[in-house]
């Protein structure tokens, strides 16, 4: 089933509600976006350049003003189908101007908050180090399992090529913002090694078409995140066993020379 954005259905009873609404739903608009038309798009809406905008049945048109005038058009209901005039929206491909649009959408004029525009482009180590209760585990395992649903086969028309494209980059970016919230722990490792060897599978088995490297780029941070948790504490790399073996892709070499070595010294 595909993603359900919703942008303009937004009625809780307070204003606080109203707030963390719209916050979801930007955060929606990036994980869909890569980092630099995001912060493009994001210049085009809070420079005033998204004009004549119009509301019908739940979708959204307007004129967006960039190098010259743009018709957009944007689904209420999934941003991702939408149109743009632009050479890289008429390829089928979300632009700029449909992500400026977007955002008008959700946010009808309003400035974006600090958070707003933090875009998660990249995995990083947090400062959490607690371990997670049972609950909790779960419930982190079960947000990758649906992000992972994103990563999927590319098995329909050239035309849809770049629609799957999209997919993946916003699999990967949900996948960013899960982990970089994760406690530094043995059980954090051991998750990111697991995802490590289901994206290998996706890519391997599955028919996976990441010919763009959008996959293997993301695929390259968790090996840097995990070679730091190594460097934290020299106890996490025994997780790093379940990597030993196949390696298709050459991905885990330097993990798993981590994990031969993690004795010697």
């Amino acid at each position: 089933m595909p993603a359900v954005y919703d942008l303009n259905k937004i009625n809780p009873s307070t204003a606080h509600r109203v707030d963390a609404e719209r916050a979801k739903r930007v955060e929606r608009i990036k994980f869909v976006t890569d980092e630099a038309t995001f912060r493009r798009a994001v210049e085009l809406y809070e420079r005033g350049k998204v004009t004549q905008v119009e509301e019908a049945f739940g979708d959204f048109t307007a004129v967006v003003q960039g190098t010259q005038p743009y018709r957009v058009s944007v689904s209420g209901r999934n941003f991702r189908h939408s149109h743009c005039t632009c050479y890289v929206g008429e390829k089928g491909t979300l632009c700029k101007h449909m992500v400026a649009l977007a955002l008008h959408a959700v946010l009808n004029g309003k400035p974006l908050s600090a958070e707003d525009n933090r875009q998660q482009d990249e995995v990083k180590a947090s400062d959490r180090r607690e371990t997670l209760s049972e609950d909790e585990l779960v419930a982190v395992k079960a947000s990758i399992t649906e992000a992972m649903k994103y990563i999927k086969p590319y098995r329909g028309p050239s035309r849809m090529w770049f629609a799957n494209q999209d997919s993946l980059q916003e699999g990967c970016n949900r996948l960013r913002a899960i982990i970089s919230d994760l406690p530094v722990q043995p059980q954090t490792a051991a998750l990111l090694v697991n995802l490590m060897n289901r994206l290998e599978k996706k890519l391997s088995v599955s028919g996976v078409d990441d010919s763009n490297g959008i996959v293997g780029s993301f695929v390259g941070e968790l090996i840097g995140l995990l070679e730091e948790f190594g460097r934290i504490d020299p106890a996490y790399i025994d997780a790093f066993e379940a990597l030993c073996g196949n390696d298709a892709f050459g991905w885990k070499e330097s993990l798993v020379r981590m994990f031969d070595e993690r004795d010697i010294h």
